[in-house]
């Protein structure tokens, strides 16, 4: 690539307006970055990926059998989506990305994860409301089978469980609408959230009212523009 910078490509969003751009650090010998603004808000970077790929592999890990049905909650730069479909175990995996944009992006393969997650059949890339589907009642998260379950709902979207990325996401947070959400899962299944944010006592006190047992754990990981270690959450609550 010629430019150190490029803008691959900039919608309009009821949040604003959202950017995709990659560009070549001459700090990292020219690496190729992608990364997502909201307004003016940095959202996420092809860079710092080890907890959004964790997310998938830690939860995951905590489920028996071969034929998993799994939701992920916000598509991002696609690394928790491709990292759940590195399991053969997943028999189908659902994509819920509020931003039309962002599933545009990897359908017309902008970014380095679009070719993996279309060209698996497995994979399908809904544009909706993660939030609603997770608070409505007597009903799952896959519009077309109502009653359906998932083995695994795995989320990441706001920076924290206490840092959202619209106001309006807070309720999720809450013992009624985390219950509603736990409702669509599988006994013994399991619900992971990654997080900016250090471990909250509160929030794991929270989810322990609601699923069988939790964990959270920090993904440490190397950052090359402070020469040390910066570090993420996941939680897993398992029912």
């Amino acid at each position: 690539m010629n430019l150190l910078f490029e803008e691959l490509d900039y919608q309009k969003t009821d949040l604003g307006g959202i950017c995709l751009r990659r560009r070549a650090d001459p700090r990292l010998e020219g690496l190729i970055i992608y990364e997502v603004l909201l307004g003016e808000e940095f959202l996420m970077s092809s860079l710092f990926t080890d907890a959004e790929i964790q997310l998938a592999s830690l939860g995951l890990a905590e489920l028996e059998g071969n034929e998993l049905d799994v939701v992920v909650g916000g598509l991002g730069l696609g690394y928790t989506a491709a990292a759940a479909l590195q399991n053969t175990s997943v028999k189908s995996l659902s994509v819920v990305e509020v931003m039309e944009a962002v599933i545009d992006w990897h359908q017309r393969e902008l970014v380095p994860q679009g070719k993996t997650l279309i060209s698996d059949s497995r994979c399908k890339l809904v544009h909706d409301d993660f939030f609603a589907l997770a608070r409505a009642d007597n009903t799952g998260f896959y519009r077309d089978d109502p009653e359906k379950l998932a083995h695994a709902v795995l989320l990441d979207i706001d920076h924290s469980p206490s840092h959202w990325l619209n106001p309006g996401n807070s309720v999720f947070y809450q013992a009624e609408n985390l219950q509603r959400m736990a409702n669509k899962i599988y006994a013994d299944g399991i619900f992971g959230l990654w997080s900016n944010d250090p471990p909250d006592s509160g929030f794991i006190n929270l989810l322990e009212t609601i699923f069988e047992s939790v964990e959270s754990h920090i993904v440490s990981f190397e950052n090359p523009y402070t020469g040390g270690e910066s570090s993420n959450t996941v939680y897993i609550a398992k029912k």
